[in-house]
């Protein structure tokens, strides 16, 4: 007798949301963001939400939606609001923030190579983000104008024998 095939779940799973269409991705995403930051917030509460708990240290009050522009599209961020003190993901997002790393580091690529604001609304909208605005666009421009003065003006050590 054989002995069974041994399936990587990772690989499995890795291949399926490959093939899969960008709005499972999305979902995906969505529901996985949405349950991270549901989790975290019971850990600041000090209970699961909807449980009585000792350890209680305050209560849930509903939810502020945010929209998070990703490299899979704009999806929909719950994050949960507190009575008493406040609540905010700062692993997740950057305060003033609506945009992934990795999606600015793209619309950086395109005002480096000279895209227009327009034409990079379309780009992104292919992508499942609903609207990228002239201001967004000049943020993350004014951003990378940063890095790149940092570049220009940094200083080399000698390292030559």
């Amino acid at each position: 007798m054989t002995a069974p095939h041994i399936v990587d779940p990772a690989g499995v799973l890795s291949e399926a949301l490959l093939d899969a269409s960008p709005d499972l991705m999305r979902s995906l995403l969505q529901t996985m963001t949405n349950a991270l930051l549901s989790a975290d917030a019971d850990a600041v509460v000090g209970a699961e939400w909807g449980k009585p708990s000792p350890d209680r240290l305050t209560q849930r009050n509903g939810y502020r939606h945010r929209d998070l522009d990703t490299r899979v599209g704009t999806i929909d961020v719950a994050i949960p609001k507190l009575r008493q003190g406040t609540y905010f993901p700062e692993w997740l997002l950057e305060r003033r923030k609506r945009a992934e790393t990795a999606l600015i580091t793209v619309v950086a690529d395109c005002y480096l190579a000279g895209v227009s604001t327009r034409r990079m609304d379309k780009l992104v909208k292919t992508l499942g983000i609903h609207s990228l605005s002239k201001s967004q666009v000049s943020r993350m421009a004014a951003e990378l104008d940063e890095h790149v003065d940092q570049f220009r003006h940094r200083l080399f050590s000698r390292g030559f024998g």
